[in-house]
Formats: C-alpha cells, structure tokens, sequence
C-alpha cells in the first residue's frame, strides 16, 4: 500500500482501489449466480487457510482482496443470491449497499447531536418517514437500533423501569419486589427468552402461551394466566405481540392483546420485526392494526425492505421513559446545545452509534414508497404461487396459513409412513435440496412435525427461481 504522511491509503490510490472494488463487486453479482447459495466450506477451512499470526509489514489491498476471494468467498452463504429461501430474506439491494459504504467512509459517530448533527437529525427525519408510510400516529418516537432483539431488551427495561424506577440505582436483588412477569406466545422469537435473561428478569418468569389453530396467541389464555399470577403475587409487566412469527409468519391479534394490556396496565411490546414492513401496503395494513395502541413496537427494514444489515426500527410512546431509564451524562459528553437537542446516546445503553439512518434514507429514495411496495406485492405473489403448487400436489401438505412471502410445507410420499419416519424423510429431502447449491431453505418444527420453510424476501428473486425451487422438490422427493 502507498501510504501517506499518516500511514493511510493515498487518495490517488483509494480511487483507484475503489473503481477496482465497484467493478469486483459488479462481476460478483453475477457470477456468484453459478456458485452454490450455501457455502460448502467444512468446518475449520476457512481458519486453516489464513496465518496464525498477523503480518508485520503492510500489504497491498490487491492481494488483500485476492485473498479475499480465494479463502473467504467459498465460505461465504450468499444471502443475496436469488435462489435464498431460507430464514428471512437479507434486505440487500446496491443502492443500500453504496449507503453502508457512504456510511462507512465519513465515519460519523452519532452519540450526541454535536458529534454528527446529520446523522441525529436524518434518524428522526427517516424514522418519521417509515412512521407514516406504516399509518402509525406521531405520539411514536423512533430510534434505530441494530436488532430487534436490541429493541425488546430497550421495550421490557422501560416497562420495568415505569413499574420499579428503584431498580435503576438499587437493583433489583433485595428490594422485596414481586416477581415480574412477562407473556408472549409460544411462537414467539428467542430473543425474548434472552431479554428476560438479561434483564434478570428470570427465565422462569417468561410465560409462553399457547396458540391457535392458525399459530397466534390466544387472547383467553393470556388473560387467564395474568389473572393467575396476580393471584400468586406476582406481578405483570409486559406483553410481546408478534406481527410475523419467525415459524410461520403468523400475526397475533394485537387488539385483543391490547385490550387485555390496557385493562391490566401492562405495557405492550409489538415484535414486527418481519412483517411490519408489508403495513406499508393498503391491502396489508390490517397486519398492524392495533400496533397504534402498543407502548412500543419494532419494525426491521434489514429484512424486508431491501435496507443492508443492520437496521431495526424501533418506536415508543413514553421515549421520555426510556431515556430516564437509560439517560446517564459523564461530563466529558456534556454540551452546551443539550437543552436544545435530542442526543441518541440517552435512548439506549449503547454509547457510540453508527450513521444507520443514511441506509434506509438511500433506500427510500432511491425505491420510493410506491418501488417497495412493488417489490412486497411481489414477493407475496411468487409464494402464492408456491403455495398453490403445494396445494394442488397430493404428494405435499402446506401446515399453515400464508400470509406474507413465508410458505410452510412438507412432502408426504406414499410408503415414507408417518411420525418420526416422514419427519426423517422431509429432514433428508431438505438436505437434499440444499446440497443442490441451487436454493437453500430452512425449517422448522410445528407441533412435532419437521415442517419446511420457503421464504420469499431477496430483491433479485424472479419466478424462475421458484420454479427451480419446486422443481427440484418434487424431483427429490420422488421414490427412488
């Protein structure tokens, strides 16, 4: 590397790195085409390919990137291939992708308003933005944070800090509190498991309750079981709705939920992290109704609307609450401006905080509201019609609803028989599928069944690819 006075690249040569890096990544979009979605990489390849130790003298970004392609492309799981079914989708798209880079390179560090006003101000611009597109009301701050698991941590901290502002300065050990408890369904996603844990909350006071034949949390047992713990002693402090289980994409009645919220004065947490984003859509905004009378709630454009990794959303009504939880000012951060602004240092624990806001900025514009909404029609379209296919082949059963661009299946060979031997065989033709290195999908387990999930998401994504997809399916699944 030629480097400067500083030790840095010479501008002269970042240009010329650059250009180089653009066209790179220009070809990799279509070359990565023909190599497999998940990598075939073993275990410990990747690490045995590189030196132990770092080396002593700096090397040029041509062998670096070079290296780069031979060690660790093969073992990277191309989330941006079209043929990626599996999880969610990975919210990529190239004008995201030159944000993330803008981003990077003017390298703000939005902590306080001083230390990078466009970055502060641009979040509160862009997160109203994504309010209205959702029909949502303006009594809703936002923040972004870099995962909805970081937002349900932020969403039960406060609702504890409304029920015991004590614990800020005391703790919780000692003080004689009831034991708090928290309700979500039993399809809910992990991370609240992991907030009640962290919180020290106590995992055994996470109550997962059941859900309906269309896996949505039953608003009679959540009541049931609040008034069974009030009689314990104990005390409720919050529920997490989910608008889009990772399983199956299912969408808990939040009315009901908030009906039963308000009357117990337990603050509601609207997990929308998937599906919160398809509320931009007319069709769609019943997805979110009730999530207006939430205390918070939290929406993920890194997964479904094209906006890069990482990028969660997070709204809440008593933000004032929140920064009361969370607000601590040494004097090496005060400012004169601070009665004037809002500093996003005090709506976390995080201290220092990437310029995230630009991403989903770039995307909005350059899509527009009308592009996203395209793009999400779209996607639900093509897993229509992978659910269809599903429907009408006896040799295969869809085991949930499909509400969104998530289809749930599995195959049902004749002679394959039932329990665990067809949970065995849909196990190996998923295994099969994905050793294809055309598509990969995931799974799931629903009720004990080893059900397969098709989730439809990526922006390069056409019906050729679906089509592939159930090709391949019906080939394998074939007898043999």
């Amino acid at each position: 590397m030629k480097s400067t006075p500083t030790g840095d690249m010479a501008p002269d040569e970042f240009r010329e790195e650059g250009h180089h890096l653009v066209d790179w990544l220009a070809d990799y979009f279509r070359w990565s085409l023909e190599n497999p979605v998940l990598s075939r990489a073993k275990p410990g390849a990747i690490r045995a390919a590189l030196p132990a130790t770092a080396p002593e003298e700096g090397e040029s970004f041509e062998r670096i990137l070079e290296d780069f392609e031979r060690v660790l492309v093969p073992g990277l799981t191309q989330w941006n291939h079209p043929g990626y079914f599996a999880y969610f989708p990975c919210g990529f798209s190239t004008p995201g992708a030159l944000a993330d880079f803008l981003s990077t390179a003017t390298s703000q560090q939005a902590m306080l308003w001083r230390t990078s006003p466009a970055a502060t101000e641009l979040e509160e611009v862009v997160l109203a933005w994504l309010r209205r597109a959702l029909g949502l009301p303006d009594t809703f701050e936002g923040v972004i944070y870099d995962t909805a698991s970081t937002a349900v941590v932020h969403a039960l901290a406060t609702a504890r800090h409304e029920k015991a502002p004590e614990v800020r300065t005391r703790g919780l050990a000692g003080r004689g509190l009831p034991a708090f408890r928290v309700y979500c369904s039993e399809h809910a996603h992990s991370s609240v498991d992991k907030a009640v844990i962290t919180l020290g909350l106590g995992h055994e006071n996470l109550r997962r309750i059941p859900a309906d034949g269309t896996y949505r949390l039953r608003p009679d047992l959540l009541a049931a079981a609040v008034e069974e713990d009030r009689r314990a002693g104990h005390a409720p402090l919050a529920v997490v709705a989910t608008v889009g289980t990772t399983s199956v994409t299912s969408v808990d009645p939040v009315p009901a939920i908030a009906d039963i919220c308000a009357r117990e004065g337990i603050w509601l947490h609207v997990d929308a992290a998937y599906a919160g984003a398809a509320g931009i859509l007319p069709e769609c905004r019943w997805a979110i109704d009730g999530m207006e009378r939430a205390d918070s709630f939290v929406v993920n454009p890194h997964k479904w609307m094209f906006t890069p990794f990482d990028l969660s959303a997070f709204y809440c009504r008593k933000m004032d609450l929140l920064r009361a939880a969370f607000g601590l000012t040494p004097e090496y951060l005060k400012t004169s401006e601070a009665s004037d602004v809002r500093n996003l240092m005090d709506t976390g624990f995080q201290l220092g905080r990437r310029f995230r806001a630009l991403k989903l900025w770039v995307v909005m514009r350059s899509f527009g509201l009308e592009g996203l909404r395209a793009r999400l029609r779209e996607h639900m379209r093509l897993a229509r019609m992978f659910a269809d296919w599903v429907d009408k082949d006896p040799g295969f059963e869809r085991v949930a609803p499909v509400p969104f661009s998530v289809v749930c299946f599995r195959a049902l060979p004749r002679g394959a028989g039932d329990g665990e031997a067809l949970n065995a065989f849909n196990e190996r033709l998923l295994q099969a599928l994905n050793d294809t290195g055309e598509v990969f999908l995931s799974h799931t387990n629903l009720g004990g069944r080893y059900v397969i999930r098709f989730a439809v998401g990526n922006i390069r994504t056409t019906e050729t690819e679906v089509i592939r997809t159930w090709d391949l399916l019906r080939d394998l699944a074939r007898p043999s």
